[in-house]
């Protein structure tokens, strides 16, 4: 794409053709945690239906992809929108089980332990532990990293690696920001920790998701082939661009207010802000829409 061809376009449509698969993102993009926006999930039924080309999910959640599957329904994405979903939590649990026999303190919600099973590491309390595993806050309605700032800051001080299951700093929550694990991997290095990380931007959730979809594809998809979509700029857009792929940048997520009116976003004002980054993305829309 050249620098004067247009960046905004109304649709997937426009450009869905050019590509064997997509790896989509999850949230801000099929859903904004209470609700599925129905016209995202009805573009990528429609782009499997009318190309032929797989999707897969790549979601910086924390939990295995099983009990997402199971959160997509109740939020009201159908099955038919994707083919498989590559989380953060499948890439992390990796990392986890490099630590069985270890134990681990757990900083997240319960609804998050799914992520340990099977892992062989030992979860534990707070003083036992030589590992830190962090899938967000304890209640993310009410907290913020600054609640965390002094039990990070004596973790750090012991020389504990932390294990960040969530990249991302925050995420919508209806209409809401919420901070998540990505936030307190921030915070504990700044207080001079240790973070590991395998979910966007960095390169393992990639290889897991290019890997899936070449699996359901019956042959290697190459990385010309592949359309990432997603909202957030230091996860889904960096990331992309970090391997290699496309980007279809979804403007009305995370960063709406950035850019002008959420469904009529200034071209200029993406363009500038992406250059702002060092990113470059093949389009943008708005909201995923066929």
């Amino acid at each position: 794409m050249t620098a004067s061809a247009p960046l905004l376009i109304p649709g997937l449509s426009a450009i869905a053709s050019d590509y064997k698969g997509i790896l989509c993102d999850v949230w801000g993009v099929l859903h904004n945690g209470v609700a599925a926006f129905e016209q995202a999930h009805r573009a990528l039924a429609t782009y499997r239906e009318r190309t032929g080309g797989k999707v897969v999910l790549i979601t910086n959640a924390p939990r295995p992809s099983a009990p997402i599957r199971e959160q997509l329904a109740s939020l009201g994405v159908p099955l038919d929108a994707y083919d498989d979903i590559v989380t953060s939590g499948d890439v992390t649990r990796d990392q986890l089980s490099a630590k069985a026999g270890e134990k681990i303190f757990h900083i997240g919600p319960e609804r998050d332990l799914s992520l340990y099973d099977g892992t062989g590491v030992i979860l534990s309390s707070e003083a036992d532990s030589t590992v830190i595993s962090c899938t967000g806050l304890f209640d993310d309605e009410v907290e913020t990293p600054e609640d965390y700032r002094y039990q990070l800051s004596a973790l750090a001080k012991r020389g504990l690696t932390m294990i960040c299951a969530n990249p991302d700093i925050v995420v919508e929550r209806g209409d809401r920001l919420i901070w998540c694990a990505g936030s307190l991997g921030r915070l504990y290095e700044d207080l001079g920790g240790t973070v590991l990380i395998s979910g966007k931007p960095h390169a393992p959730i990639y290889r897991a998701a290019v890997d899936r979809l070449s699996a359901l594809a019956g042959e290697p998809v190459a990385d010309q082939n592949i359309l990432c979509v997603g909202d957030g700029l230091p996860t889904d857009i960096r990331g992309a661009d970090s391997q290699g792929l496309d980007v279809l940048f979804i403007t009305g997520g995370i960063h709406a207010s950035d850019f002008g009116p959420v469904d009529a976003p200034d071209e200029g004002l993406v363009r500038r802000r992406l250059a702002e980054e060092g990113y470059t993305a093949r389009a943008a829309v708005p909201r995923l829409v066929w």
